[in-house]
């Protein structure tokens, strides 16, 4: 398998500014293209925003922002000064109306800004949704979804791996990042729809992330483990 096309995120999901810069640091391979992804747990910490501020390389804000269009825009607004920031999530819940409103705004903000869009997490299975109420199985609602950040303008989605080639097959210039990426043999924690990166990248994604796969324990083995997988 070709790696220098395939881009990997490597999920940041600690508040310790130290960790954080350990990840950045041991991540780090010239063969492959890591860009960090900061979720709320580091972005709501004292130390977060500050740091997000100075950071000198491309990385993802991972907010998952819902809200009404209104608000939702004003809080990518908010986000302007952050000059590295390459991609915002935003969930594929909140509408049409409240998707065209933050990609209009990210546009006038940053033209590199990528606006992706959050449909059913990785945590969720088919039992899961019936108990929040939805009536759609989880393929159905993806690709409901999927339709409505295309519609939007939006750049990308945001799926489990399992979902990507049905979403690839109708949305051929789609942008898919894939979280609930795990290395062979390591456990799947709190996700349920899970996939190694070879297999989620011969599903046509554009990009997966990955967690404790890489953060856990040593994290320079973990990235070449993670290398010798995709060039296997």
């Amino acid at each position: 398998m070709t790696i220098n096309n395939k881009t990997i995120f490597v999920a940041c999901d600690t508040s310790n500014l130290e960790k954080i810069k350990k990840i950045i640091i041991k991540t780090k391979n010239s063969k492959l293209k890591i860009i960090p992804k900061f979720g709320l747990q580091f972005f709501y910490s004292k130390q977060g925003r500050k740091f997000l501020e100075k950071l000198k390389i491309d990385f993802w804000l991972d907010l998952k922002i819902n809200d009404i269009p209104q608000t939702a825009l004003s809080a990518i607004d908010s986000l302007k000064d952050l000059k590295r920031c390459k991609y915002i999530t935003v969930h594929a819940n909140g509408g049409l109306e409240m998707l065209k409103a933050v990609k209009k705004k990210a546009k006038k903000i940053n033209k590199n800004l990528k606006i992706l869009g959050v449909t059913v997490l990785t945590s969720l299975s088919n039992k899961s949704l019936k108990q929040i109420g939805h009536t759609k199985k989880i393929e159905q609602l993806v690709l409901k979804q999927a339709g409505l950040i295309k519609n939007s303008n939006c750049d990308g989605i945001v799926c489990s791996a399992q979902e990507a080639m049905m979403v690839r097959k109708k949305y051929k210039n789609l942008l898919i990042i894939t979280p609930g990426i795990r290395l062979p043999g390591d456990s799947p924690n709190d996700q349920i729809r899970i996939m190694t990166p070879k297999d989620a990248f011969k599903n046509k994604v554009s990009g997966i992330v990955m967690g404790r796969s890489l953060t856990k324990g040593n994290i320079k083995k973990n990235t070449r483990r993670l290398l010798d997988h995709l060039t296997q």
